[in-house]
C-alpha cells in the first residue's frame, strides 16, 4: 500500500522545487525559473570536470592572473566559460559578471536579453583544487535597475540586500546545489545514477550559537588588536562559555561557510597589514553568502555594518567577512568594537 507522502517525506528534485516556488509568484513568467535550471545543468558540466580532474588536463595553473592577481587555474577557466555559455543565450539575462573577469560580460548581440543581472565567482576555493579539496561555485541574482540600451555599472553595483536569489554549488564527496529566493534556504544532493539533484536539506536554520570557528590563523600577526584578541578568546578554557572552541579552516570559502551554516559557530576573514580592505569579494563571494546565512537566521558583518548594507563602489571590491550563528557574529563584533577587553 503506497503511504500519503507529506512535505518532508516526498521525493523532490531540485527542477519541481523551482516550480513550486514560481508558484508562490503569481504572474510569474517563468524566466527566473529558467535562470535557476541553466545554473543547475552548468553546475553539473564543471562537476563532471572536477570530479575527472586527475585523469584529463584540467589540473594546474594557466598563464594568465585575475583582476585580482590570482593565478588562475585551468578549472577556473573552464567553470567561468561553461557558466557564461550555459546562460548568456537563454534570453532573461541582460548582464553578467564573473570574479575571473575586469570587465562586465554583456550578453552578445544576436542573444535577446531580459530583466535579471547574474554575478558568479566560477570556482571558489580555486588554491585547493590541484589537492583534490572541496570547492564550488557561487551566484547571485538582482532585477536590472536602469533603462539604458546597453546595461550599466549600475545595474552590477547594487547593495546585497537587493539581491533576489543567491546560491552555491559543492564540488566534494557529493555535489551540493544549495539556493534561496526568499522562502528559505534548501540544499539539494546529486544522484549521478538518476542524474537530478534531490532535496537532502529542507529549510536550513543555522544554530544561534556554535562550538566551531573557523579563520586563516597564519595572518594573525598582521590583524588588528580586537582580532588578535578575539581569536585568542576562543581559546581560553572557560566551560560555561562552552570555550575553547574547536577551529576548522578549509581554505575554501564556500565548504567553510557550508560547514558553518549546518552546524553553527563563525567564519572569519578580517583585514590585515597586508590586506587593508580584506580579500574576499562583496559581490562574488560576501554578498551571496550572507543572504543566505541571513536567510537561514544567522548574521555576517565586515566588521563595522551588515554586509548586506554595504553600498558597492566597483565590480571587484573587496571586504573583510564575519559570517555564522547571530550570536557568534555579535561577540566578535564587540571585540572589533573594542567594547571587550
Amino acid at each position: 500500500m503506497i503511504q500519503q507522502s507529506t512535505r518532508s517525506s516526498r521525493f523532490m528534485t531540485l527542477e519541481r522545487h523551482i516550480i513550486e516556488g514560481e508558484h508562490l509568484h503569481p504572474g510569474a513568467t517563468g524566466q527566473y525559473s529558467a535562470l535557476l535550471h541553466g545554473l543547475s545543468l552548468a553546475a553539473k558540466l564543471v562537476w563532471r570536470e572536477v570530479s575527472k580532474a586527475g585523469l584529463v588536463n584540467v589540473l594546474g595553473a594557466t598563464d594568465r592572473m585575475n583582476i585580482s592577481g590570482d593565478i588562475t587555474k585551468k578549472l577556473d577557466e573552464f567553470a567561468d566559460q561553461t557558466i557564461y555559455r550555459m546562460m548568456d543565450h537563454l534570453g532573461h539575462l541582460c548582464v553578467m559578471a564573473s570574479e575571473e573577469n575586469e570587465d562586465l560580460l554583456h550578453i552578445p548581440d544576436d542573444y535577446p536579453t531580459g530583466k535579471y543581472v547574474l554575478l558568479y565567482d566560477p570556482l571558489d576555493g580555486s588554491s585547493n583544487i590541484d589537492a583534490n579539496v572541496t570547492i564550488g561555485s557561487i551566484f547571485s541574482l538582482y532585477h536590472r535597475v536602469t533603462g539604458a540600451v546597453k546595461p550599466t555599472l549600475a545595474d552590477v553595483l547594487q547593495t546585497g540586500s537587493k539581491q533576489i536569489g543567491a546560491g552555491y554549488i559543492l564540488y566534494g564527496p557529493s555535489m551540493m546545489f544549495v539556493y534561496c529566493t526568499g522562502h528559505g534556504v534548501h540544499g539539494f544532493t546529486f544522484d549521478p545514477s538518476v542524474g537530478e539533484f534531490l532535496l537532502s536539506h529542507e529549510n536550513i536554520r543555522i544554530p544561534s550559537r556554535g562550538s566551531i570557528y573557523s579563520m586563516n590563523e597564519g595572518n594573525a600577526m598582521r590583524w588588528a588588536p580586537g582580532m588578535q584578541r578575539y581569536a585568542h578568546w576562543l581559546k581560553e578554557v572557560d566551560p560555561p562559555t562552552g570555550r575553547p572552541y574547536s577551529s576548522r579552516y578549509i581554505g575554501s570559502l564556500v565548504a567553510d561557510v557550508h560547514r558553518t551554516l549546518l552546524y553553527g559557530g563563525i567564519y572569519c576573514y578580517p583585514a590585515d597589514a597586508k590586506n587593508p580592505e580584506g580579500k574576499l569579494r562583496l559581490m562574488y563571494e560576501n554578498n551571496p553568502l550572507a543572504y543566505l546565512v541571513e536567510q537561514a537566521g544567522g548574521a555576517a558583518t565586515n566588521g563595522k555594518e551588515r554586509v548586506l548594507d554595504v553600498v558597492p563602489t566597483s565590480l571587484h571590491q573587496h571586504s573583510p567577512l564575519f559570517i555564522g550563528s547571530v550570536e557568534e557574529v555579535r561577540v566578535v563584533q564587540e571585540f572589533l568594537d573594542g567594547k571587550r577587553p
